[in-house]
């Protein structure tokens, strides 16, 4: 028996999987790695670098600093940090350096408007809100309301909800644009019976309408169970503050997008996970029946393709010209990866894929089509199988009343997590 074959079979991987990596043209033996012998990683919240020595003396153990991602730092991997005082203080949070790479692929700056379409469980909203500083805002739009509570958690927990809104929405149809494109406004003037519609500062008690609903037991828990998305969360500085729900909630035309649209768009699109090794590796416990049906029923796979494909174009849809777009997955599947952006490519003759620089020093290799690039943990020595697809797209808008066109460049990254694959569009 071949090296290879035994260490598949160490795992005891069914046959139907097996199937399914040979179909899609996946090595086996990558389920085979041993975790244990890959770091973990933490994120280290921007202010707190001259507490390092502090944070080893805690942990009791090294923090190597990853050089090719600022911020991050690989600990011993059976490190626990939840009990320690930095993690309860909200200085440190664990984040795989593949996720964080995808954001990083956004190149967000001070001022830009962020898009998180699918936000929970909020990791990746905690180092965009890190990297826009005292500027700017972001959104986050996740299908579930208890996944998007534990966002609205984590931003109250590390104090950086000033800036965020969150929507229980469809990510497929969300429309809402940033409150940056109603900054010069001036705040709502309302009469007595409409001063209920314009929005005060936040405050985590529930509308009586939510305590009505409640007690008639009309409890939502997903974006589609709602007509419109669903405001959970926003910061005194996310532009929601004085203004009128309608407007708010006001939907806006293609061309109203493509001027005061996002500067920068993620989505981290649902997926089978099959890419994070330690998930596939809980299956040896959990069973393979319930693998068969998270992962391998062709039916959920081709859903999730059509899923995956609206949720990029959507996001697409709401950047502003210029924007950037980082699509990510839990996939190690080319179908889930490249497949999806070669869809949207086909659909979209108006986009074409351009290298990102911050690539050259990522410890990463090519993916399967041109100017994509995957993680995996012998080459990155990423905590689960963690590839990140990166492709920049460049946009062209026809002027009005004239048959020239002019080039705008739209960044987009399809990551896929736990394997993560970011692909940059």
């Amino acid at each position: 028996m071949h090296s290879q074959e035994k260490s598949v079979c160490q795992f005891s991987l069914p046959d139907a999987f097996l199937e399914f990596l040979q179909k899609n043209e996946l090595d086996p033996s990558i389920y085979a790695t041993d975790v244990h012998n890959i770091p973990r990683y933490i994120r280290l919240k921007p202010g707190y670098e001259n507490q390092l020595g502090e944070l080893e003396a805690e942990l009791n153990c090294h923090i190597q600093m990853v050089d090719w991602l600022p911020g991050f730092f690989a600990i011993p991997p059976n490190i626990q940090i939840a009990s320690t005082e930095a993690y309860k203080l909200g200085k440190i949070y664990g984040m795989d350096a593949a996720s964080g790479a995808a954001v990083r692929a956004l190149n967000v700056s001070s001022g830009d408007h962020v898009l998180d379409l699918c936000a929970a469980p909020g990791a990746k909203l905690l180092m965009i809100a890190d990297l826009l500083g005292c500027s700017g805002s972001i959104t986050g739009v996740d299908i579930s309301l208890h996944r998007l509570a534990a966002c609205r958690t984590m931003l109250q927990k590390y104090a950086l909800g000033d800036r965020c809104r969150l929507f229980l929405a469809d990510g497929t149809t969300y429309s809402l644009l940033p409150a940056k494109s109603h900054a010069d406004m001036k705040p709502s003037i309302a009469d007595g019976k409409d001063r209920a519609n314009i929005f005060g500062d936040w405050t985590s008690k529930r509308s009586w309408k939510d305590r009505k609903n409640a007690a008639k037991g009309k409890v939502v828990t997903s974006a589609l169970e709602l007509s419109e998305p669903y405001l959970i969360f926003y910061g005194r500085d996310s532009g929601v503050v004085g203004m009128h729900k309608n407007e708010l909630f006001k939907i806006r035309d293609a061309s109203e997008c493509s001027t005061s649209g996002y500067d920068k768009v993620l989505v981290d699109a649902e997926c089978t996970h099959d890419g994070s090794i330690k998930h596939i590796q809980k299956f040896e416990y959990w069973g393979w029946s319930t693998f068969q049906r998270r992962v391998l029923d062709a039916g959920r796979i081709e859903n999730l393709s059509h899923l995956q494909l609206a949720l990029l174009t959507n996001g697409f849809r709401l950047l502003k010209v210029g924007g950037s777009l980082v699509y990510s997955t839990c996939s190690l599947t080319f179908s889930q990866n490249e497949g999806v952006v070669e869809q949207f490519l086909c659909k979209n003759p108006s986009a074409e894929l351009i290298k990102v620089d911050a690539a050259d020093s990522w410890n990463c290799k090519s993916g399967r089509i041109p100017l994509t690039l995957r993680f995996d943990p012998e080459t990155s020595r990423t905590s689960d199988s963690q590839i990140l697809h990166t492709e920049l797209l460049s946009k062209w808008r026809s002027h009005s009343g004239s048959n020239e066109s002019s080039p705008f460049r739209i960044k987009g990254c399809n990551v896929s997590l736990g394997s993560s694959s970011p692909t940059l569009l």
